[in-house]
């Protein structure tokens, strides 16, 4: 069994971000998934959680289940490879704790509601006094600035609040929500690029700051080019279904046994296009022969939507892929357990297998960034609740066995 030295090290490995450490007080999924992401780049990473009311996606399914115990996938599909303790940063004991740890750590990252930590006597402007050399990462909303900053928010906020929501769907039917949570997903993104540029001037400057990352700034970075089109052109993004603003053809088309995407619309790949269903004099058609006419949505509609709905509609999947191969991009829109089983998701190591012992194996992504010196280690387990507080503890804050049994009889842990 490792040392509480060791423990720090150990469950780190030797990725590019060995010897980081980051303190997790984070829950859900746009905190938890950006510590995560540094979890598997090689950081120390520390969930805190309060011992009565824990993250409460511990609750979420699909579980894996023996006898009447069960832990949540969805739990451990964002807090895998971090070592879990419990600390009741409402108590005063509690907040002690955390700035012992604060006193020792790189990075800090959080995701309540603005103000939140600030009441708990635990925000920035005190931190940074404990470790000025501390990265504090703080996810929210709509950020902590603007008239709108202590509101509440989910991830459908951000997707209503970024414009996206009004831009997903069908021109003739209501806006859709785009169908995953993209608000939580592109804020954590954004956190773990902010983070690690704050921890690269705190390396070597040796001053901390704060990354302030909003869930609706991050929607509002996705809209591609919806900005620029009305700002410049006075033009509303509206639904477009799975149609592209302009480029064209780019987007799903029906085939015998589903539906592929073909992007080939640029004068090169619309050529081999044509030759690859036997119809070059298509290529050289002079109502669509330039990338220029296709793009014009009268044209698009009379003449290149009908040749490529009969060039698909006898042929599955598999043939339109093997006949395009690495000449044109066409791609099977392929269901998740397609995703799951397919050649080039395993070659690229995306789903990773975790042994949980008598709750049998956990399958779940794996990670995309690769690196080719230290890469990063996705296929571990998610910490129990409070399973590593003593040691964490004794290592990190040099609390005694007995220290931390008065914290625990105070109700801190």
């Amino acid at each position: 069994m490792s040392t509480p030295d060791a423990l720090l090290t150990d469950e780190a490995g030797n990725g590019a971000l060995s010897g980081v450490v980051v303190l997790d007080v984070s829950r859900v999924v746009a905190g938890p998934y950006c510590s995560q992401m540094l979890a598997d780049l090689g950081a120390t990473v520390i969930k805190v959680e309060n011992p009565r009311d824990p993250d409460y996606t511990r609750t979420f399914p699909p579980f894996l289940r023996h006898e009447d115990e069960e832990i949540s996938a969805f739990y451990a599909q964002y807090n895998r490879g971090k070592l879990g303790i419990t600390v009741d940063l409402a108590v005063p004991e509690g907040k002690q704790v955390l700035k012992d740890l604060v006193a020792k750590a790189d990075i800090l990252v959080e995701n309540f509601r603005p103000g939140t930590m600030d009441k708990l006597g635990l925000g920035y402007s005190v931190l940074r006094e404990v470790n000025p050399r501390l990265v504090y990462t703080a996810i929210s909303g709509y950020g902590q600035t603007g008239p709108l900053s202590r509101r509440p928010a989910y991830d459908n906020t951000a997707q209503a609040a970024g414009g996206l929501w009004s831009m997903n769907g069908e021109p003739d039917r209501p806006a859709s929500r785009v169908g995953t949570i993209i608000g939580d997903l592109s804020a954590t993104m954004f956190g773990v690029i902010g983070t690690l540029a704050a921890l690269r001037h705190a390396e070597r400057h040796g001053v901390g700051q704060m990354v302030d990352v909003a869930q609706v700034d991050s929607v509002v970075a996705m809209t591609e080019t919806a900005v620029v089109n009305y700002t410049v052109a006075g033009e509303v993004a509206g639904r477009l279904g799975n149609e592209h603003p302009f480029v064209r053809p780019y987007e799903l088309f029906p085939c015998k046994d589903g539906d592929v995407f073909f992007g080939g619309y640029t004068d090169k790949f619309w050529t081999i296009t044509c030759e690859m269903f036997n119809e070059p004099e298509a290529a050289t058609d002079p109502d669509i022969n330039t990338m220029a006419k296709r793009f014009d949505r009268d044209t698009y509609e009379r003449r290149v939507r009908p040749l490529l709905h009969k060039w698909f509609a006898d042929r599955t999947r598999g043939e339109l892929e093997d006949m395009a191969g690495e000449k044109v991009p066409l791609t099977a829109i392929k269901t998740i357990d397609e995703v799951v089983a397919d050649e080039q998701t395993a070659a690229r190591d995306m789903i990773v297998d975790v042994d949980y012992d008598k709750f049998g194996q956990l399958r779940m992504f794996g990670q995309p960034i690769k690196l080719g010196v230290t890469p990063a280690t996705p296929a571990r387990r998610a910490n129990r609740v409070g399973e590593h507080t003593d040691p964490v503890l004794q290592a990190l804050a040099g609390y005694s066995l007995e220290h931390i049994e008065d914290l625990r009889s105070a109700g801190a842990l």
